[in-house]
């Protein structure tokens, strides 16, 4: 897989600029707030159709206009493709593959790969854990696009059964009646089928990665920590069975029954789930230093790029958004040798020195200011 292209118009600070990648190592110079980390995001939006770093379009329109445009042309094993984003203040986006625009946004997925690695990604070990259902979910849409449909339905689900419970919670009528019992029973059913299907899949995936993660964990801590990742769902399960799955769904709905008519909210399903790191038998989130929290990241960064690539048949892309200052010799080298050139990469700096000649002879290195992209002029 290789990005080719991308041009930005009137995306967050860019006017309109396109970048022609003409090396399998890309690297941005710039000082903080030029548009570096716009750059990488708008690869994250074309791969994902999201941005971790706002869920509004709006927020990624440039100031002053009401419409901007993300495109690119992406080489794969069986052709070239040509994507596009056009994303608007007020409305809604729309999304175009190869000059067609889509109907549904899923069928926009799947035409690039790519794993983002950014200082923001230690909230996967000290932050809540939505922070961490979100990143298991992202890594399922790239695996199995389909997979955005299916935690589409369950959250439509979600949505339609709190409100359900939200009303019998402030009716004076307790029991609630006969025709709102058989409503909530509906909706019972249906946040079981479709909270199984995450759940089975959540499952699925975090029992191929995690072998790899405790690989490349024992690689960069030096055998000195052992990694566990555990999946805790909030609906236990014994084993992959959708009936089995879908009972156990139910079984629980039926003991939180009175809890969730008096919250008026629904406290069953995976949106409770939890993904437990552990590194030597201790939560990793209360576990020693930022420089082992970053080793515990960085391990699943790299498993994340293995799985990809196992998975799809290509190795996805890499985008690098300033860690590498942040990361110590040993782990550098460590990313560094485990990327070489295999993957294309593009990595943000504000230090052209973090790299070594041999990576600054092999990459293409562009320079950002304001919004503008040059190719890098050093000083003499």
């Amino acid at each position: 897989m290789y990005l080719k292209s991308l041009h930005l118009n009137r995306f967050r600070n860019y006017r309109d600029r396109e970048v022609q990648f003409d090396a399998q190592k890309t690297i941005v110079v710039g000082n903080n707030a030029q548009g570096k980390s716009n750059l990488l995001e708008a690869v994250e939006l074309l791969a994902t159709l999201k941005s971790h770093r706002t869920s509004r379009d709006r927020d990624l329109v440039r100031d002053g206009d009401e419409i901007a445009r993300v495109s690119a042309t992406v080489k794969r094993s069986y052709g070239e493709t040509d994507m596009a984003i056009t994303l608007r203040k007020q409305g809604r986006r729309v999304v175009t593959r190869n000059s067609e625009n889509l109907r549904r946004q899923m069928d926009f997925l799947g035409a690039i790969n790519a794993v983002q690695f950014s200082s923001l990604d230690l909230d996967l070990v000290r932050g809540s854990p939505d922070t961490r259902r979100s990143w298991v979910d992202g890594l399922l849409i790239q695996l199995e696009p389909v997979y955005a449909y299916i935690l589409q339905q369950y959250n439509n689900v979600l949505r339609q059964r709190n409100a359900l419970l939200k009303k019998i919670r402030n009716l004076e009528e307790n029991p609630p009646s006969r025709e709102l019992t058989a409503q909530l029973a509906l909706w019972d059913a249906q946040l079981a089928a479709h909270g199984s299907r995450v759940t089975r899949r959540r499952a699925r995936v975090l029992e191929r990665l995690a072998p790899i993660a405790q690989s490349w964990h024992q690689q960069i801590s030096g055998e000195t920590e052992v990694l566990e990742i555990k999946y805790a769902p909030n609906v236990a399960r014994s084993q992959d069975d959708p009936e089995q799955v879908q009972q156990a769904f139910l079984e629980k709905i039926q003991q939180r029954r009175v809890a969730e008519q008096n919250l008026g909210t629904t406290v069953v399903g995976p949106h409770r789930d939890e993904v437990d790191l552990i590194i030597n038998h201790t939560p990793a989130r209360s576990y020693g230093s930022q420089g082992q929290q970053r080793t515990l990241v960085l391990a699943l960064k790299l498993a994340e790029l293995k799985l990809i690539e196992e998975v799809i048949g290509e190795p996805p892309l890499l985008l690098l958004d300033d860690v590498l200052a942040e990361l110590d010799p040993n782990r550098q080298n460590q990313l560094l040798e485990a990327i070489q050139d295999r993957f294309q990469t593009i990595i943000t700096t504000t230090h052209i020195h973090s790299f070594d000649d041999q990576w600054l002879q092999n990459s293409q290195i562009l320079t950002v200011e304001a919004g503008e992209i040059h190719p890098f002029v050093p000083n003499i």
